[in-house]
């Protein structure tokens, strides 16, 4: 009787552990997920989940009885809880030594500060006076808890000023999170440098992406980044490892990057989990990143990170300001009938304004009919096309 695969535990019911699914049914893993809600899109795909809250120790210790390894859909699992999953002989990828530096922006900070990674100028402020000590203009953002542009606030000169710290610092009283202040780095573009780490050390660098950011959220990805200087993208790579080594991540770090008017990369932000800026990989690489993270996590030798076309251009669906218009599954016949070439992935998520439902990418050997493509498709799933005449 052949041994059976160990099931890998899940935490998190979002969209990136509805797309762990696909590659884990092809290597023969099963999964169980602890969801936050029923019927939430991982929770649709994957039939062994529970719902729970994972800040609960006790549903944590449940959901992963049995199994050898956890990983996760989110950083936001409470670091004292992965120490005691760890203390149970449970392996928890990444591990909760290294997942602090993407859950903690200062920890992030004072550690790449320590290491000499190139970061944009920071501090932590505790008021509006130091706030004004640092300088403006910058960006104030909470050190735990942020994303999509939550928990950020731009503050450009001294009109925002008292507003947007009186903001900040009321969120910092209320949950007890830090507040860090950055300075308004003058960028060229953001680039995303994605690699994958094995725990015996192997690991894989996918090409470095460029991404474009609207309201705070990813909007579109092309891979590679166009006219990216060669030396600064292997040096954008090697900083990634870099971090992947010395922080000890096992699975996909995304290191979200600035590339400066001057010609230098400064880190961004950490994600230690599959990303926004990688989901290209599912179509336009040999090994998508979601299926090198599971091999990573459960130690597998890792798969080629090759692009399988010159280019490909990831576009987010995102729900329009009125979810009556948008079309996700009515969408599929002009989408597939105009692009039979197109790849398009939904997430099972009810549309709301500005969240996202799914990504199209676009792969080929010419990058503006990639874009074209990709940004067609996307416009129209939303609901952005063909409206005049309904």
């Amino acid at each position: 009787m052949p041994e059976l695969a160990p099931t890998l535990a899940v935490i998190g019911g979002g969209q990136l552990a509805r797309m762990m699914a696909q590659p884990a049914i092809a290597l023969g893993l099963p999964l169980r997920l602890l969801a936050e809600a029923p019927g939430v899109s991982a929770a649709q795909v994957i039939p062994d989940h529970r719902v729970g809250d994972h800040r609960d120790l006790a549903t944590l210790r449940e959901v992963t009885a049995g199994c050898p390894v956890v990983t996760f859909d989110h950083e936001h699992v409470p670091t004292e809880h992965l120490h005691a999953l760890e203390a149970d002989g449970i392996a928890v990828r990444p591990g909760p030594d290294a997942l602090v530096h993407a859950q903690d922006k200062g920890v992030m900070r004072e550690r790449l500060a320590a290491l000499g990674v190139d970061c944009p100028r920071n501090a932590i402020v505790t008021g509006p006076a130091d706030v004004e000590a640092f300088g403006l203009p910058c960006v104030l953002k909470t050190t735990r808890g942020g994303y999509d542009g939550k928990g950020v606030w731009f503050v450009e000169d001294t009109a925002g000023w008292a507003e947007a710290c009186a903001e900040a610092f009321a969120v910092a009283e209320e949950t007890g999170v830090r507040i860090l202040a950055e300075e308004r780095v003058d960028f060229r573009r953001e680039l995303s440098a994605l690699v994958v780490r094995a725990p015996s050390g192997q690991a894989a660098a996918y090409p470095v992406v460029a991404s474009t950011q609207r309201d705070g959220i990813c909007h579109e990805v092309v891979a590679p980044a166009p006219d990216l200087d060669p030396d600064l993208a292997t040096h954008a790579q090697q900083v990634a490892l870099r971090i992947a080594g010395e922080l000890g991540v096992t699975g996909v770090l995304a290191v979200e990057l600035f590339e400066t008017t001057d010609g230098r990369v400064l880190v961004n932000e950490l994600a230690m989990r599959p990303h926004n800026t990688g989901h290209w990989t599912q179509d336009g690489a040999v090994t998508s990143q979601f299926e090198n993270h599971l091999r990573a996590v459960m130690d597998l030798p890792l798969g080629s990170p090759a692009p399988r076309a010159r280019w490909t251009v990831m576009v987010n669906i995102l729900g329009g300001p009125d979810p009556e218009v948008g079309r996700l599954w009515d969408g599929y016949p002009h989408a597939m009938a105009r692009d039979p070439q197109l790849r398009v992935h939904l997430y099972g998520k009810e549309p709301r304004p500005g969240r996202k439902v799914g990504h199209v990418n676009a792969y080929g050997e010419d990058l503006e009919d990639c874009l074209e493509r990709a940004r067609h498709a996307a416009a129209w799933f939303r609901g952005d096309l063909g409206n005049e005449s309904e």
